[in-house]
């Protein structure tokens, strides 16, 4: 969470500073600090605000290392996205939320994902426009993942494009899917799905769809193939 992110919702939550350092277990000078950017947000107090204040996911801190090579629960990974509202996962129980832009970025790290969890993915980039994009970006380009990250971005740029319901949604992922493009990869890559034989690799080579294949992925995921776009 950002600095300036804390002193907004508190106001949006209409309390003054010393009625939230005290609901927040913190000296109102302190918070005062940390509202100007005199001193860094921990992840603790992040999380007690963004519940106090009622604010979106993406206001929650960030993981300080990514996981990358190394697979996840997926039970973990599904109770993630139902935290953020996933229609999908809408009957499992969780109490842990997670940002949007970190959930994003586990799944696309998995050696091997399910597909019910990699048709979540663009769901979160169209609930959640503002999420924090560039560090979603860096991070994907470090992991050398910005070809998924830019499939998934640009299905779900695709499905705004067709729902009139995601005008912002669509201008941002238009953005980076932009920025993506100068980045990507020649390699070819997987979406997460790095334990298919060879066969399956071939007829993906031949059949996947086109967009697919101009992100070097080998997946046969499209479009309508996603629940929500029913």
């Amino acid at each position: 969470m950002k600095n300036q992110q804390l002193k907004a919702g508190r106001a949006k939550a209409g309390l003054t500073q010393v009625a939230a350092s005290r609901r927040l277990g913190v000296s109102q000078p302190y918070l005062s600090q940390l509202e100007s950017g005199q001193r860094p947000v921990t992840a603790k107090l992040a999380r007690a605000a963004a519940a106090l204040y009622r604010l979106s996911a993406t206001a929650l801190p960030m993981p300080e290392t990514a996981s990358a090579g190394t697979a996840a629960d997926p039970a973990k990974l599904a109770r993630w996205f139902a935290s953020l509202g996933y229609p999908g996962f809408a009957h499992l129980r969780t109490h842990t939320k997670a940002n949007p832009a970190a959930v994003v970025l586990e799944a696309l790290l998995q050696p091997d994902l399910e597909v019910r969890l990699s048709e979540a993915l663009p769901w979160v980039l169209l609930t959640y426009p503002d999420l924090d994009w560039q560090w979603l970006v860096d991070h994907s380009k470090r992991h050398d993942v910005q070809n998924r990250l830019g499939f998934v971005v640009a299905m779900a740029k695709a499905f705004a494009a067709c729902h009139a319901d995601f005008p912002i949604a669509e201008e941002r992922l238009s953005t980076v899917e932009q920025q993506l493009e100068r980045a990507r990869l020649a390699k070819e890559d997987t979406l997460g799905r790095e334990s298919m034989s060879a066969a399956e690799r071939h007829w993906l080579a031949e059949h996947r769809p086109p967009l697919a294949r101009h992100w070097n992925l080998l997946t046969s995921l499209s479009g309508d193939q996603l629940s929500y776009a029913a």
